[in-house]
């Protein structure tokens, strides 16, 4: 199904595409319901930076970071490594939910053989599951999300949010910081969308020797575990609305963010008027 969603601004700078660092980007430049937009410069998002090359570390040296909020968990760290360190800049562990989390689950991803991938996945197992997965990341991670955003409003500006993937804990993540200082729902799941552009991708692993581990039906039921789709988000969205009614109260109640709050958080994120 396609998906039309408009067209996100561009950021001041070209965007670079770097070669250990999957799907960077700044989402400056997205507009505000009240006619401002993101500040460039200020809030970034990326996949893990363990295999961040030495030109890629000098790049990201140039922004300016405070703070790098990592959200992968402890079996993410031990695969994939520790972040490059970046002088000057903290780097603060908040795990978030792996939307495909469980061991078992993963090893047959990587493992399973076609009848194994059509049992866990197939007719719509897979996009059921992720959908499930941003539900319950908004209700059970919610003192994590309040975390990140206090944090953001007292002093982490400018700040780099990743997961593994960039696509999933991060991307819901991005989305909940973009939805307290107002910007448009529209132009939210616009730079969702983004994580699928062929540069951006998680680069699908297959440790299965048999002729048919990356046959065109296994990387179709795999596919919904690596695609950014619109309909994930959507649920959170729902999820919210469900739970607390409005995203007003959600912030308020759910993440317990005051008025002014959400204020110096605007102050920090948004171009001026």
């Amino acid at each position: 199904m396609t998906q039309q969603l408009p067209q996100v601004p561009p950021t001041e700078a070209n965007e670079p595409e770097l070669a250990g660092v999957r799907n960077f980007r700044d989402v400056g430049g997205l507009p505000t319901t009240d006619g401002r937009a993101v500040r460039a410069g200020r809030l970034f998002r990326s996949g893990h930076l363990a295999h961040a090359t030495e030109d890629d570390a000098a790049f990201l040296a140039t922004l300016g970071l405070h703070t790098v909020f990592d959200f992968r968990n402890e079996a993410d760290r031990k695969v994939e490594g520790a972040d490059v360190e970046l002088p000057g800049v903290r780097n603060v562990n908040i795990p978030l939910n792996d939307p495909a989390d469980g061991k078992e689950f993963w090893k047959l991803v990587r493992d399973g053989e076609t009848a194994q991938l059509r049992e866990i996945l197939g007719e719509g197992k897979a996009a059921a599951r992720m959908s499930e997965s941003y539900r319950k990341m908004v209700i059970q991670r919610t003192p994590e999300h309040s975390r990140i955003l206090h944090s953001m409003a007292e002093e982490s500006v400018p700040a780099l949010m990743h997961c593994a993937a960039g696509k999933d804990r991060a991307g819901l993540s991005i989305a909940i910081t973009l939805l307290a200082v107002g910007v448009e729902r529209e132009a939210i799941e616009a730079d969702y969308v983004k994580s699928n552009d062929p540069h951006r991708r998680y680069k699908v692993r297959r440790s299965s020797t048999s002729p048919d581990a990356m046959s065109p039906e296994v990387m179709e039921l795999l596919s919904p575990l690596f695609d950014a789709r619109v309909e994930y988000l959507r649920a959170a969205f729902e999820t919210i609305e469900a739970t607390w009614g409005t995203v007003d109260a959600y912030l308020a109640e759910g993440l317990k963010l005051a008025p002014e709050t959400r204020e110096r958080l605007r102050e920090r994120l948004l171009a001026e008027g």
